[in-house]
């Protein structure tokens, strides 16, 4: 997959490309399904197949201070990409200055004359231009202007079961609830990690480097590799995780994973600890993870966060906490990532 980091990347001569444009936050089953539609269309046009998404995200550019949190950094979001057969992905710098271009100037611009646009693939609720003024219809205006065709992709839709049944008939298979990046932050907010799954089609994950920290986990027989504040990917909810550590060589190993502020000491901020179980070596200094950026993958939780009475309590149930997450992972594949 061809990445470029800005429009003046763009090979000269590429295309005709079919096109799609959006955040893509999660790259979940509803993107997944704008995907296919992406590559089928491109395949019957004989065409390229190209994502334009953005960076930073939108909302962080228009509402610094309340944007929704991220699923995913654009590292991981792009290797997500990575596993799908498209052909290239502009990864457009998104600023102020960039969301004063109209509709027309963005379509024509970055879509029809450096990438020779001849369909767009898009959904319903598109919006695009100054103002999120370029609707479907304004859209559909502008194709029949500059000469590509648009298809509109349904959403995808699930079951949601945090939804009462109704007169006593449960939500059908057929779905109640669109899947979208929305759904997934509340999975990931009260620590359902098998629904964030779901929607997902795979673990979700966050990416960082390893830094020091207090040596708590260490004293207490459970050294832990500690995700610097700046690592990407949402935080789920405090607790305690089953899930992997992905060292920088793509080996994967079976990890308990701690979020939160350990209410047992008090002073502690808010973080992500990973407890890599049955690794070679005690120490995690020997076992050369500071400095490296790995991903933490979680995939089951196994608690909340309790404050115990006394450092015994609290490490019986770190020594529960391990081979519950040894059992949960005996049933999941360790192949490299």
């Amino acid at each position: 997959m061809i990445r470029w980091r800005s429009r003046d990347d763009i090979t000269p001569g590429f295309g005709p490309s079919v096109v799609t444009i959006g955040n893509f936050d999660g790259v979940h089953r509803g993107h997944q399904h704008v995907f296919d539609t992406l590559l089928e269309t491109a395949r019957k046009r004989d065409a390229r197949s190209v994502v334009v998404t953005f960076d930073p995200h939108p909302a962080l550019v228009h509402r610094p201070e309340s944007h929704p949190g991220l699923i995913m950094g654009l590292e991981d979001k792009l290797d997500a990409l990575e596993h799908t057969e498209i052909d290239a992905v502009l990864v457009q710098p998104y600023s102020l200055d960039f969301a004063q271009l109209t509709p027309e100037e963005f379509v024509v611009d970055y879509l029809v004359n450096p990438l020779d646009a001849v369909c767009l693939v898009i959904g319903a609720d598109v919006r695009l231009g100054k103002d999120n003024t370029g609707d479907l219809n304004a859209i559909r205006a502008l194709g029949e202007k500059h000469g590509f065709d648009v298809v509109v992709v349904d959403d995808v839709v699930g079951t949601d079961p945090s939804t009462p049944a109704k007169n006593g008939t449960p939500a059908t298979a057929s779905g109640d609830r669109r899947c979208s990046s929305t759904w997934i932050r509340s999975c990931l907010e009260a620590g359902d990690m098998r629904g964030a799954t779901g929607l997902l089609t795979r673990n979700h994950r966050m990416r960082g480097e390893v830094v020091h920290g207090a040596a708590r986990g260490r004293e207490l027989g459970f050294p832990t590799a500690n995700l610097s504040p700046e690592a990407t990917g949402f935080i789920p909810a405090d607790g305690v995780y089953a899930g992997w550590l992905v060292d920088q060589n793509g080996k994967r190993w079976p990890t308990a994973i701690s979020v939160g502020s350990n209410p047992t000491f008090e002073g502690v901020s808010r973080q992500v600890e990973a407890h890599v179980i049955d690794r070679p070596d005690e120490d995690i200094e020997d076992f050369n993870l500071y400095g490296q950026q790995v991903v933490v993958d979680f995939v089951e939780r196994l608690r909340g966060m309790v404050a115990y009475r006394g450092i015994e309590a609290l490490v019986a149930q770190m020594n529960d906490d391990v081979k519950r997450s040894r059992e949960i992972l005996a049933q999941e594949p360790r192949e490299t990532a």
